[in-house]
């Protein structure tokens, strides 16, 4: 076997380099350098093909012939919104999340259903294959067209694979695997990222779909190095409560769809389930309206979502707390000053509280008008109408900006029986909705009176 030299590589972000050092010099991170063995290269003059046996040749772009992009729906449809309509064929798909949230579970059910269309293997480094069965008949799921394996050597995993020549393949999880083209031990850096490496490019050379499971840390971060996410074409981190019954998947890449997608299931006694109306389970509210409660339209990729805001106002005995929960505590701090100057309500000497329910995290400033608007209704104890709903973003100067796709989003409430909204003059519908009272305004001032 070749000799390899040694290496460092960044956590953080990748880089590599010769000499350790105590911060990488490419993103500032201190203590990120991990040592890693690079084989050595082949002898000059010597060129190898790949696993389809053949040397990539060169060719202008311009005579690169279109091949029709083809997808495999995988028969759950909340994983293909979130893939972007379906498995692209050669796609490389890493799936992270927290132990135990239903990443094994989610794909043993998809393969189970695809493997009745398409030779499908599941490759398990860590369960036993009796392990595997056991689940998959916990959750009567057909077993019978399904080929798996329990290894975690790549080049054995490769061997069985070029013989079974299947069209999909699940690997649980890349941390367990290892390579004899690296000395270090299973789920090191070196080992995740050439393991990676091996494997993606058997997959785009056969055109075979592969799911990575990757593991998390502690802070909720893809364990090993950020080069793994930067090699394959599409990364999907399960989000949820532990104590929750719900669990959403979230695309952060995609090179064949939308990112930010989001996926809603529910962790049932037979695996995970789609949840095809994910609004109505975040507005479980009070019969009565109560201060400081109040429903946005915010937007989560391509799908319009209802979701309803909390605040509480109370108080502060010593000095006040912003604390926010869903939300950017950052820009918390900031609407709240809008609300002094502009709105002419002041929060000195209060605790604020902000909660999205359901365990949404809402990652637009969409969400500003209508925090401040439940803010206003708990600091004055007045309840706001349970048909009402709000959605805009709030400039520094008290101006309501316009958010996207304005019109999906109030269609989206007006289906679920809201008959009033305060939106950005910018996002008024040029024709009447039918059922629904908008109103539009430019300013902060303005929505307070409109309330």
């Amino acid at each position: 076997m070749a000799k390899s030299r040694p290496e460092y590589a960044c956590q953080q972000c990748g880089a590599i380099t010769r000499q350790w050092a105590g911060q990488c010099a490419d993103c500032g991170a201190w203590n990120s350098l991990s040592e890693v063995r690079t084989p050595a290269a082949a002898r000059p003059g010597v060129r190898q093909g790949g696993y389809s046996g053949q040397v990539a040749q060169v060719q202008k772009l311009e005579s690169v012939q279109m091949g029709q992009e083809l997808r495999h729906a995988t028969g759950i449809g909340e994983l293909d919104r979130v893939l972007g309509g379906g498995l692209v064929a050669g796609s490389v798909v890493l799936i992270g999340g927290d132990p135990g949230i239903g990443k094994s579970t989610l794909l043993l059910q998809c393969l189970t259903g695809l493997a009745r269309d398409l030779p499908a293997l599941y490759v398990t480094g860590e369960e036993s294959l009796a392990q595997v069965a056991m689940r998959g008949r916990r959750l009567d799921l057909p077993l019978d067209a399904l080929m798996v394996m329990a290894e975690v050597r790549v080049e054995d995993i490769l061997a069985t694979a070029r013989q079974l020549q299947p069209k999909v393949m699940v690997i649980d999880s890349i941390q367990t695997l290892y390579t004899e083209q690296i000395s270090s031990a299973p789920g090191g850096v070196s080992q995740v990222r050439e393991s990676a490496a091996i494997l993606t490019r058997y997959a785009k050379e056969t055109h075979t779909a592969l799911f990575l499971i990757g593991h998390v840390t502690k802070e909720g971060a893809l364990a090993g190095p950020r080069i793994l996410e930067h090699m394959v074409d599409a990364v999907l981190y399960f989000e949820g409560e532990a104590d929750s019954r719900y669990r959403m998947i979230r695309a952060i890449k995609n090179r064949f769809g939308a990112v930010n997608e989001l996926g809603v299931f529910a962790m049932t006694d037979k695996g995970l389930r789609e949840v095809a109306n994910p609004s109505a389970i975040f507005l479980s509210r009070f019969a009565e309206a109560i201060p400081g409660s109040l429903v946005m339209v915010t937007r989560d990729g391509t799908r319009p979502l209802l979701v309803e805001v909390q605040a509480l106002v109370d108080e502060a005995y010593g000095h006040p707390r912003r604390v926010a929960v869903g939300l950017d505590a950052n820009r918390l701090g900031m609407l709240l000053a809008v609300l002094h100057r502009h709105g002419g309500v002041s929060s000195v000497g209060q605790d604020v509280f902000v909660n999205v329910v359901g365990g949404v995290k809402v990652l637009e400033t969409g969400s500003d008008l209508a925090v401040l608007v439940a803010i206003v209704s708990s600091l004055r104890s007045q309840a706001l109408p349970h048909d009402l709903v709000v959605f805009g973003e709030v400039g520094l100067s008290g101006e309501i900006r316009p958010v996207p796709n304005g019109q999906e989003r109030l269609r989206e409430a007006r289906k679920h029986g809201f008959r009033r909204a305060i939106i950005a003059e910018a996002n008024a519908p040029r024709q009447p909705i039918e059922g629904l009272q908008v109103f539009a305004v430019r300013t902060l001032a303005a929505a307070l009176a409109a309330l």
